[in-house]
């Protein structure tokens, strides 16, 4: 028998011992699932006032909450880019004329882009 033999065999066996559980009993290795994610009613009211906070509101919030675009801090050629990105990858109506010029002007004045306290250390890779 070769060295590394047992230690093969034992895997399997192992594997198999898994295996056999899993399927004999998957109501029970599958009871404990996490719970179903509930998304928060929100308010354009809860988010800083400015010309164009409903229309952003409402444009960014078809997809996601909109605590994920006010968590964010970027310039507006960073803002620009996110929406074309929204558009091409994920499908968002495309903003165009007046109304992209409102909501990147609402982005750009309400959520610029965050300074680090006390002029800390700042990533050199990052985009901002």
């Amino acid at each position: 028998m070769r060295r590394h033999e047992p230690i093969a065999a034992a895997l399997l066996a192992w594997r198999l011992f898994l295996a056999a559980a899993l399927l004999a009993a998957p109501g029970a290795v599958w009871a404990q699932s996490p719970p179903a994610f509930t998304p928060r009613e929100e308010n354009p009211e809860e988010f800083p006032a400015g010309p164009g906070r409903d229309d952003t509101f409402y444009a960014c919030t078809a997809c996601h909450g909109f605590k994920l675009v006010a968590q964010q801090g970027m310039n507006r050629r960073q803002w620009e880019e996110i929406l074309q990105l929204m558009n091409e990858k994920h499908g968002m109506a495309a903003l165009e004329g007046k109304e992209r010029e409102t909501v990147l002007n609402y982005l750009e004045a309400t959520f610029p882009p965050r300074t680090p306290a006390g002029g800390g250390w700042q990533n050199p890779f990052s985009n901002r």
